[in-house]
């Protein structure tokens, strides 16, 4: 199987998701089986071990595997975690793409950029994975604004997540739940091993963020969070204004992924923000969906003005997955 972006427009808007690309005949018969099917799409709504399946469906625990077993081969469902049933481990598994389909190799055409050149493949191909069926699919953590962790830190840039989510509405939907935290509540709810997460704000003033801080391309120094930022090659970014984007597959669950957004200082942190909401397209140049991803950038305020206008980049990683 091999996976791609499907892009396509319903009233003006442009939605994305993943799509698998079936490319054997067997894979296909697997799929047309209205059992298979049926498993597919229960699956599609939330993780269900075998019996589970078996019982909604009303067919035999046997047939159940069997089928599970089609599908997981051919990677149309994936095992995403484990559950205490009845004195034993069950395994959950969950639908792996949004959609599946069959592809000739003909036919393609450019697409035109949609909203007014705001966004382009490069943005959407970064926030792929967060976005399921044209509904923003992931939590956005920020920190709490108390005194709270290890250093007893209160954030200051939690409203930042403001000017993200105005940002993701311009190509994705809000789901119908509540898509921000704070980071002690997501911390004591433990989603940071099972959903994908955007968090905002470095690792002293944001406890999920230092969580992973450690797994990034480029990460904050662990002897001290607040001293700047460590690259692999030895450099060190320190100043208030430089701040970090970083993407990479979750170290403690690869079926989701981390996106970072975090500053030396609150100053840096929104030097991230507007780098990747004002400025995706430039940014995300050398961007690539299979590398886990690190990029520093700096604001400036050119105009004297007390606001960040312009961004550069001064460091960029990419570490190959594939």
């Amino acid at each position: 199987m091999r996976k791609k972006n499907l892009v396509y427009t319903s009233n003006e808007n442009t939605f994305a998701k993943e799509i698998s690309i079936l490319e054997k005949t067997s894979e296909m018969r697997i799929l047309s089986n209205p059992i298979a099917w049926k498993i597919v799409n229960l699956l599609s709504g939330r993780p269900m071990y075998p019996a589970q399946i078996a019982k909604e469906l009303k067919i035999y625990e046997q047939s159940a595997y069997y089928y599970i077993k089609k599908l997981l081969a051919i990677k149309a469902i994936s095992q995403v975690e484990t559950a205490f049933v009845r004195g034993g481990t069950a395994k959950l598994y969950k639908t792996g793409f949004a959609a599946f389909g069959i592809e000739m190799n003909w036919g393609e055409r450019k697409s035109e950029n949609q909203n007014n050149g705001k966004i382009n493949n490069r943005v959407q191909t970064f926030f792929g994975e967060f976005i399921d069926d044209g509904l923003f699919n992931g939590t956005i953590v920020v920190g709490a604004p108390d005194p709270h962790g290890p250093y007893r830190s209160s954030a200051r840039d939690g409203h930042y997540a403001v000017q993200l989510a105005f940002f993701l509405g311009s190509f994705c939907s809000l789901p119908q739940n509540f898509i921000v935290k704070l980071d002690v509540d997501a911390k004591s709810e433990k989603i940071s091993r099972t959903e994908n997460i955007i968090t905002i704000g470095g690792p002293g003033t944001n406890i999920i963020t230092s969580e992973f801080n450690r797994y990034l391309p480029i990460r904050f120094d662990e002897t001290n969070f607040w001293s700047g930022l460590i690259a692999p090659h030895g450099k060190t970014h320190t100043l208030d204004n430089h701040g970090l984007i970083a993407k990479i597959k979750n170290p403690f669950s690869e079926k989701v992924n981390i996106i970072i957004i975090a500053g030396v200082r609150s100053a840096g942190t929104k030097s991230a923000i507007i780098a990747l909401t004002n400025h995706g397209n430039e940014i995300l140049k050398k961007f690539s969906q299979n590398n886990e991803w690190a990029l520093v950038v700096q604001g400036f305020d050119m105009d004297s003005d007390g606001k960040i206008d312009t961004i550069d980049i001064v460091d960029e990683i990419s570490i190959g997955n594939s």
